[in-house]
Parts: structure tokens; sequence; C-alpha cells
């Protein structure tokens, strides 16, 4: 399977990868550094009980994006796959619905880019 396999214009597969990768390790600094953040507000059970919802939020949006850019490795591979054992598009996806998933995928991960964008904004106010 190869990793320079373009999945659309000017983005590979090792390209994906690596944007797993890196959303990974930020998310996980994001987290930390936002639970440190918030933990000089939590007074009493009351305050951690507004707080948290928001920081389950901003953690499940992070996830959910990250979700869909590993389906979509996933999904590339396949189409790899799929194309290594058959010249034809009988089997597998054609470059239409290659197109039109990659669509799908990229508006996906735009709303939960905004989603998480609000959210930050909410508990930074």
């Amino acid at each position: 399977m190869s990793s320079d396999y373009e999945i659309f214009k000017g983005k590979t597969l090792s390209d994906l990868f690596k944007k797993i990768d890196n959303n990974s390790e930020r998310n996980k600094i994001q987290i930390e550094s936002l639970v440190q953040e918030l933990m000089i507000y939590i007074k009493d059970p009351n305050s951690a009980m507004q707080l948290f919802p928001m920081i389950s939020e901003f953690m499940e949006a992070n996830i959910r994006n990250d979700e869909l850019l590993v389906k979509l490795a996933a999904v590339v591979q396949r189409v790899i796959q799929t194309e290594g054992k058959i010249s034809t598009d009988e089997l597998g996806l054609s470059d239409t619905e290659k197109e039109e998933l990659v669509s799908r995928i990229s508006k996906a991960t735009e709303y939960l880019q905004n989603e998480v964008d609000d959210i930050t904004l909410k508990i930074q106010e």
C-alpha cells in the first residue's frame, strides 16, 4: 500500500496519517492545558458541575474530528487495496463517489472544527 497515494489535490495518505498524529498530540496538550487552567475556577461542587460539561463537549468534538480523519484513512486504504486487485471500478468506488466521500468528510471536519472553536470561545469567556 502506497503512502504517497494522492487522496485529493496536494494531499497524500501519508499527509493524512501525519495530520491524525499531529491532531492527537495537539488535542492531548490542549485538553491537559485547559483542565489545568480551569482547575483554579473550581471552588466547590457547583462550579465543577458548571465547568465539566464544557470540558466534556470540547473533548468530544476533538474526538469526533479525529474519528473522521481515521475513517477517511480507512476508506483510502480500502480504495488502494481495491485498485490493486481490479482494474475497473465495478467493485470499488468510482472517482465521483470518492470525490463525494472526501467532500462530505471535509464538510463534517469543518463543522466539527467550528464547533470546537465555539466551545473554546465559551470556555475562554
